[in-house]
């Protein structure tokens, strides 16, 4: 290949609450070399997730924080240029941890192929990657919803929050949404089929739920924490059950805010409130696509993707992520998408 160089982009300082540009930097390094056993790969999409904005606090957690100085790493669909490893060949295309960078080398152990099939490349990313399977998992273990009962999502318009809505209603229940936008809320639906959808900088959560839900609900699918937490507890019904997916409203705090004020509630109603890492169930990956795979392929589910394009706009793209200016899933395009 033609090309020396490669770029990456780097943590520059630990950001104080919400991340600026200036806490990132964009590299240029030699182009890796890929030993033997290795790989070199052209990422073509990296992945945005609000979970790397705990590993830049330097605070060891579920998983390693980033190191000033050091490139950030995330999720990535790319194609192998040069291999030295059998199993792998040039044109390849593999899923990997090696995002934030144009190129990269790797054990093949690292990497593991992929066939597109008749979703499109990022897909593997989204819907059929780790955010669709944080929301399949969510919902299907610990929300349990049943026919007839009433589910909220929050963020219900991001990659896990949309899949997980659109789980709970192919499984019968009836299921609420709250946006941060208008036009986000008749996304979710008008396309994604919610029976209701409520922009909660217009109407606080609990005021909406109290018009959507005046019966109650049963399960709460959190993704945001904060104010949207304290408002499900207060609609649960007894027995409800709350999926601690994520908390992006507390990410950016830089000093720790109060808990929600009736988290009695858990006792009084015996709810169930269960945390969980998707990398903790990894074997189950496979039932997963076994389920979701084929209702992608048939258009029965449905997702968007928020593409950012080059590596210069990473960054950006992570601070629009917080600031909640994706529909679906944030993307970074750094190179030509092979299947298109």
């Amino acid at each position: 290949m033609s090309a020396t160089t490669s770029r990456e982009v780097r943590l520059r300082a630990r950001p104080r609450g919400l991340p600026t540009l200036d806490d990132f930097e964009i590299a240029e390094t030699p182009m890796p070399e890929p030993r033997e056993g290795e790989a070199l790969v052209r990422t073509i999409y990296m992945s945005v997730d609000p979970y790397m904005r705990g590993r830049m606090t330097g605070v060891r957690s579920y998983v390693a924080p980033f190191e000033v100085g050091e490139p950030l790493s995330g999720g990535a669909v790319g194609q192998v240029v040069e291999s030295r490893a059998p199993e792998l060949a040039p044109g390849d295309l593999v899923l990997s941890q090696l995002g934030w960078r144009e190129f990269a080398a790797a054990p093949a152990r690292a990497l593991e192929r992929i066939d597109p099939g008749p979703a499109p490349l990022a897909a593997h990313l989204g819907i059929l990657g780790m955010p669709g399977f944080t929301a399949w998992y969510g919902m299907r273990e610990i929300g349990r919803p049943r026919s007839g009962e009433t589910v909220f999502v929050s963020a219900a318009s991001g990659a896990v929050g949309s899949l997980a809505g659109q789980l709970a209603t192919r499984w019968g229940a009836r299921v609420l949404g709250s946006v941060g936008t208008e036009d986000k809320a008749a996304h979710v639906r008008d396309e994604l089929g919610f029976d209701g959808a409520f922009c909660y900088r217009t109407t606080p959560p609990r005021e909406a739920l109290a018009a959507l839900a005046p019966d109650g609900i049963d399960v709460y699918f959190d993704n945001v924490g904060g104010e949207h937490l304290e408002a499900a507890l207060h609609h649960l019904r007894d027995f409800g059950r709350i999926v601690a997916c994520g908390m992006i409203s507390r990410y950016n705090d830089a000093a720790p805010a109060p808990g929600p004020s009736n988290l009695f509630l858990v006792v009084t109603r015996r709810l169930l409130l269960q945390g969980f890492i998707i990398t903790d169930h990894w074997g189950r990956r496979g039932e997963f696509l076994a389920e979701v795979a084929p209702l992608v392929a048939r258009g029965e589910l449905r997702w968007r993707e928020t593409v950012a394009e080059g590596i210069e706009a990473a960054p950006g793209a992570l601070l629009k992520l917080f600031a909640g200016k994706n529909l679906g899933k944030m993307l970074v395009r750094l190179a030509p998408d092979p299947t298109r």
